[in-house]
């Protein structure tokens, strides 16, 4: 993946189907189908772990369940700290298994539903709370075959993001992902010349619901604020070309064929 990403290869965010789904054989076809695409396609499929907080089936219990292929390469699986220690050991042994080497850490979205690791889980004394760092220096110490990335948010105050991302990389972190990217940012110009020798990824925001983009980033982005997913992440090829791209939300039947023949032009060119 480490080659994947220094060649910009988009990495395609596909969400597992909801626990309480009432139309499960049709989410796992959906699942499937999307997961396939990305496959023929030679993209990254990125995996998430209960996103928003919503309980979801498992990643690698999906691609079990329904036999799908695993390309090491090509999949990434997302990993955050609302488990239980049974359950993370678990997910972790059958991913080895199951031939998976490329985890995004996070600390996550929690809810009163899914249980939090704590820090007599990971054999960690010192700590009150269980974040993403702890829970990278805990998978990179016992499953050190697997490649780990984790996020920067170019949104937080700078000092501080960059004196956590250097705890993460310390603690086993090989590659970096920004939270979604809509316009020229120095931070992330910063984070590139400060981290050269780390691949990064940078997150392409690829709806218009901009009242979820206003969530991540902090500040608020009118609903009627003009915003093309597509025209932005031609965009960010040209801003940060030496970046693979993060697909979040990504529409598969309206925008798939779309992105398909964007990378064509940016393997044939180098840039857009």
């Amino acid at each position: 993946m480490r080659e994947h990403i220094k060649n910009h290869v988009y990495h395609v965010e596909i969400l597992p189907p909801k626990q309480d789904t009432e139309k499960l054989q049709a989410d796992l076809q959906s699942f499937a189908e999307k997961f396939n695409r990305v496959m023929d396609s030679g993209f990254c499929a990125c995996i998430t772990d209960n996103a928003m907080g919503l309980l979801a089936f498992q990643g690698h219990e999906v691609i079990e369940h329904l036999k799908l292929r695993v390309l090491p390469e090509q999949v990434m699986l997302h990993l955050n700290t609302f488990h239980s220690k049974r359950d993370l050991d678990l997910m972790l042994r059958q991913s080895k298994v199951m031939g998976f080497k490329y985890f995004l850490i996070v600390s996550g979205d929690g809810s009163n539903r899914l249980p939090k690791l704590s820090a007599a889980d990971l054999g960690i004394a010192g700590t009150a709370a269980i974040t993403s760092v702890e829970l990278l220096a805990y998978i990179h110490r016992q499953y050190p075959e697997f490649v780990l990335g984790v996020a920067f948010n170019p949104y937080e105050p700078a000092e501080e993001e960059f004196a956590k991302l250097d705890r993460k990389l310390a603690a086993g972190a090989s590659f970096i992902i920004t939270q979604p990217i809509i316009e020229q940012n120095k931070i992330v110009t910063e984070l590139l010349e400060k981290y050269s020798q780390i691949p990064v990824i940078v997150e392409a925001w690829m709806t218009k619901k901009l009242h979820l983009l206003s969530d991540v980033v902090g500040y608020k982005i009118p609903e009627n604020a003009e915003f093309d997913p597509l025209a932005t992440l031609e965009k960010l090829h040209r801003w940060f070309p030496q970046c693979g791209v993060y697909l979040s939300l990504l529409g598969f039947k309206t925008q798939y064929h779309i992105v398909e023949g964007l990378w064509n032009r940016v393997a044939k060119e180098g840039a857009v």
